[in-house]
């Protein structure tokens, strides 16, 4: 028997892989397997995409697409929704049943690949079962086999091939080992025709229909044999299949594994939630602590060199004190530029969450809060998209089609946006240094707290009230092994997000930054008129801009934050919360500048004392509570537009109506109850 990665038994029919044939088009592979078995990591090793990964069902609910370049053909290869079989309880398994199975022939996938794991092999093979009993091209590749092996397994590629009628590859995608062979295989499976499908020998009955028509999965068998005792068939099929390709070091069911004994604190009742506290409070403070430095540095680069270097040029060309050299240091420079400087604290945070992702650590962390969550009420798989909502919101609200009930996707999609996503981390760290700069990762700490708290309380109301009567559920959730990361795996996922954070900024942060700069430039009145070199009379005070924001300011006042600049702070932040920064920078850097033509970027030593001052005006000598009032409502208010706009689409205009005016009551009824308190103590 063999198991090491790429080794693969001889192909059911025999011819060169590499012999590409003139196609139509090009061929479709897909790649098919439960959740947690690798399947997008193995989909990101053929295709070199940037496609996020992570050890909990529900990353991967859309499909995903890409090109692989096989030995001599290039193929189309989509990851499908992970499913445990045909049977679908959930939308992204109907998913992939109507890929695979209801659709069309001439729709189906050329080949699937379907992707098994070593250690939980018999699980894994339910759903090759159903695929067996279809008309379908397929190859198994199986996964996990060094840690099957540290457990004391061994699966014959060979033997497995042999019993299931199709060729079998050992990969390891975390590493890319076997990712080479398994395109060979590939590529040789599509020379070869579809292989016949696996007749389903149920007692009492005649053979499966050899007329090509597909199998029934999931209601009768094809010769109107009930569903259980079809499933009874394939599980005495994967009886067949593990007896003969499956070898055990020990009789017994062996020692507890590493992953086993970590669990037992981990995943404890009482020990597993202060773990997973201690471990992000960690991560809080590992990345202010090792991002600061960095931040500053950029902060003083972009106030310094870059903005005389900017000034420079644009006198150069004679744009200097015109709209364009106004826009580029006012706007680019003083909004994009100050928002970049945070681009080391997401770094840092999307490294260790990256880290704590391949670890397996992830999956854990899912187990503990929904323990907790249900505990409440709270549906039990419901918490998985929140998880990732903690990520970002918009795929929060996307993974809510991994629940099989309606009203469960519902309840979440409208709780999704209290989860705090990574573009408000940015804004809580500047607020936080600016007013408690020795426990800046205590505080961020603390807002995620209150996150969790947020969810919990407005699922109870809501659960209570407007959504009651739901279905009890239990989480059912794959473990993985504990992993040591990969350093090319969180680099690539770190640095997708990064990107992702980086190309907001180039994109609507840009777009915000524009308008917001217009906006200041025209005046409230015939007073503040702008001059044909485009200075400001009036100033930044006098625009529109501010007109509109101190319309606004009243009413927050009650949670002494009742000032134009931090109201015009939080409109923009509408958009996308990272422009809560751009929109403070440009706003006083353009008052720095007040009409010389002088402005340009600000760094943080000189944005900080202007917010301070502010607060401290607004909040009658109470800055500390209306910082922490501040932090509160950006916290619990409306999303970005991004986030909306997936809400509509799950949810529909209404509800999304209702969830946008149910987070600005609570937002605000919380934040003056937090300066209140605060303010009299």
């Amino acid at each position: 028997m063999t198991d090491r990665p790429g080794a693969e038994a001889p192909s059911p029919c025999h011819g060169d892989a590499g012999t590409a044939r003139p196609r139509a088009g090009a061929p479709v592979v897909a790649l098919a397997g439960a959740p947690n078995v690798g399947k997008s990591t193995l989909f990101n090793t053929c295709t070199g995409a940037r496609r996020d990964t992570g050890n909990w069902p529900g990353t991967s609910v859309a499909v995903g697409r890409g090109t692989w370049q096989l030995p001599g053909i290039e193929a189309e290869v989509i990851d499908l929704p992970g499913a445990y079989s045909l049977d679908p309880v959930s939308p992204d398994e109907a998913l992939t049943r109507s890929l695979l199975h209801d659709g069309p022939a001439e729709s189906r996938p050329t080949c699937v690949v379907v992707v098994l794991d070593a250690t939980a092999l018999p699980r894994s093979l339910y759903l090759l079962a159903q695929l067996r009993e279809l008309p379908l091209r397929a190859v198994a590749a199986l996964t996990m086999t060094d840690v099957a092996r540290r457990r004391g397994v061994t699966i014959g590629v060979t033997e497995l091939s042999t019993t299931t009628g199709i060729p079998a590859v050992a990969v390891d995608p975390r590493r890319r080992d076997g990712a080479d062979t398994l395109a060979g295989v590939v590529a040789h499976t599509l020379d070869c025709p579809a292989p016949p499908p696996r007749p389903v020998a149920l007692p009492g009955a005649g053979a499966a229909p050899s007329n090509g028509t597909t199998p029934s999965i999931g209601t009768t068998s094809a010769n109107g044999t009930d569903p259980l005792t079809a499933a009874d068939e394939r599980f005495a099929w994967i009886d067949a299949v593990v007896a003969a390709s499956v070898r055990r070091d020990t009789d017994g069911p062996g020692r507890p594994t590493r992953s086993d004994r970590i669990d037992r604190v981990t995943t404890s009742p009482v020990l597993g939630p202060l773990v997973f506290l201690a471990i992000m409070w960690a991560v809080f403070q590992i990345t202010t602590t090792v991002a600061q430095p960095l931040q500053e540095w950029l902060g003083a680069l972009l106030a310094g060199p870059m903005t005389d270097a900017a000034g420079w040029l644009l006198a150069r060309v004679g744009l200097a004190d015109g709209m364009v050299g106004r826009f580029v240091l006012e706007g680019l420079l003083a909004g994009v530029g100050m928002l970049l400087t945070f681009v080391p604290v997401m770094t840092v945070m999307f490294v260790l969450l990256a880290v704590l992702e391949d670890s397996g650590y992830m999956a854990r962390a899912a187990v503990v809060t929904d323990r907790m969550m249900r505990a409440l009420g709270l549906p039990g798989r419901a918490f998985l998209p929140l998880i990732v909502g903690f990520g970002c919101n918009v795929p929060g609200v996307v993974a809510t089609r991994v629940l099989p009930d309606a009203r469960h996707r519902l309840l979440t999609t409208l709780l999704v946006p209290f989860t705090s996503c990574s573009a408000r981390l940015a804004v809580y760290v500047l607020v936080a240094s600016v007013f408690f700069p020795h426990s800046t990762a205590s505080v961020v700490f603390v807002l995620y707290v209150l996150s969790i708290v947020f969810v919990v309380v407005v699922g109870l109301l809501l659960r209570r009230t407007l959504l009651r009567a739901f279905p009890a559920e239990p989480l059912v959730l794959d473990l993985p092994p504990y992993h040591l990361p990969v350093p090319r795996l969180v680099t690539r996922v770190a640095w997708s997000r990064v990107r992702g954070f980086l190309s907001t900024a180039s994109g609507i942060i840009v777009a915000t930054v524009a308008v917001v700069w217009l906006l200041q430039a025209v005046p409230a009145s015939a007073v503040g008129a702008t001059t044909s070199e485009g200075t400001r009379a009036a100033g930044v005070e006098g625009s529109v801009f501010a007109a509109a924001a101190q319309v606004a300011a009243p009413v927050f006042g009650p949670a002494g934050f009742g000032d134009w600049h931090a109201t015009s702070a939080l409109m923009t932040g509408f958009v996308a919360k990272e422009a809560v920064i751009s929109s403070w920078s440009q706003t006083y850097a353009a008052q720095q500048d007040g009409g010389t033509g002088t402005a340009g970027a600000i760094g943080p030593d000189h944005l900080a004392p202007a917010v301070s001052a502010d607060f401290v005006a607004s909040s009658r000598g109470h800055p500390d509570a209306a910082a922490w009032a501040f932090l509160v409502f950006l916290l619990a208010y409306t999303p970005c537009v991004a986030t909306l706009a997936a809400q509509r689409r799950e949810i529909g205009l209404r509800w999304t109506a209702f969830g946008v005016g149910l987070q600005l009551a609570l937002a605000w009824t919380v934040a003056v109850v937090v300066f209140q308190i605060g303010s009299r103590l």
